[in-house]
């Protein structure tokens, strides 16, 4: 039982499932961002060529 629970303490395979987590939210979070500045931009865009072409 004792050597379970040292392989327990010792292994750290969660730990770097957690931290892949964390980088793939922050990438979610700057792709999200970025997209939605572009989309932003390109409504407007689309908006003022509408306007020209009546």
């Amino acid at each position: 039982m004792r050597r379970l629970l040292e392989r327990f303490v010792d292994d750290e395979c969660g730990a770097t499932a957690i931290e892949y987590c964390l980088i793939a939210a922050g990438l979610s979070i700057v792709i999200v961002t970025a997209v939605n500045g572009i989309g932003s931009a390109l409504s407007s865009k689309f908006s003022d060529v509408s306007t020209s072409l009546k």
